[in-house]
């Protein structure tokens, strides 16, 4: 096996795992907060995708920069969809949430085929064709941006809920959402703001997919959340260093078994790596242990 290969690999593998990674940390901050099983997560990814490409031909701005405009207009529609929709069912039970969710799929989906075609479509990135010299390989330069975008995201949210006042509110309203209200937050704020900033986060992830060269259609957001998902459950609920190192545990893993043993055990292999993970350690990566 050669070294530039194996490089190679884990090279892809890190840049798939940039899209997982934001995809997953929006889900797992908004189950960390308002403690909702959200299967129409995806679906916002794909509405992300729709309002950069439309932007882009439109505009013919770079599609990084429509980056802040999709998430802007999903943080909008999340607020949206989390009072009319998550809040009235809020503490009613997982079935409520699960159905509501998959109803929500089926609404945004068709909604979207109404609006814009059912047609798969792609968007040409700026810099197609462009590559940077990175060690022994020739590395696509959207990728590469791609790494630092997203990066650059993390770092924003880090320091947001690190370092203002309505991001430690929003992480004691995670940790404890009745304490949270016996201390005057207002856990209902809260909620809309985790919801948008969750759907923002797929938003990014639509728009670096449709910059990556990936087609869409309006049904392609069901298998990234199924996705998203399963890295938030290898790395932990709640915990969005875990939901990190599950999204590039995920693309690593994805992208060495299309390249070991075909395109077809992709999928397959993902999903045998989260219940090794599972039977070893049921709580996750980085979940509570409960002892």
């Amino acid at each position: 096996m050669d070294l530039g290969i194996l490089l190679q690999i884990l090279f892809w593998g890190i840049y798939a795992g940039c899209i997982y990674i934001l995809l997953a940390t929006g889900l797992n901050l908004i189950f960390g907060v308002m403690k909702i099983v959200n299967f129409a997560h995806g679906e916002f990814l794909m509405i992300g995708a729709y309002i950069t490409a439309t932007v882009f031909l439109l505009t013919g701005l770079n599609p990084y920069a429509i980056i802040l405009i999709s998430m802007l207009a999903l943080i909008g529609i999340g607020a949206v969809v989390e009072r009319l929709c998550f809040r009235p069912i809020l503490g009613t039970g997982k079935l409520n949430e699960i159905f509501l969710s998959i109803g929500l799929i089926y609404i945004i989906q068709n909604g979207v085929a109404v609006i814009w075609g059912d047609e798969w479509q792609s968007v040409q990135s700026p810099y197609e064709g462009i590559t940077v010299p990175v060690g022994a390989l020739n590395v696509p330069l959207d990728y590469i941006v791609i790494m630092v975008v997203t990066t650059a995201i993390l770092c924003g949210l880090y320091l947001f809920l690190k370092r203002t006042k309505t991001g430690r509110e929003m992480r004691a309203t995670s940790q404890n959402r009745k304490g949270a209200m016996l201390v005057g937050i207002n856990v209902e704020r809260m909620d809309v703001l985790s919801f948008g900033i969750g759907c923002a986060l797929a938003a990014a992830a639509g728009t670096l997919w449709v910059v990556s060269g990936q087609i869409f259609n309006p049904y392609m957001g069901s298998i990234p959340a199924v996705k998203a998902f399963a890295i938030i459950i290898l790395g932990g609920l709640g915990s969005i260093p875990g939901a990190i190192a599950g999204g590039l545990l995920y693309g690593i893993a994805e992208n060495s078994a299309a390249y070991f043993l075909g395109g077809v055990w992709k999928d397959a292999v993902s999903f045998i790596l989260l219940i090794v993970v599972l039977v070893i350690r049921p709580t996750g990566l980085f979940g509570e242990s409960g002892e």
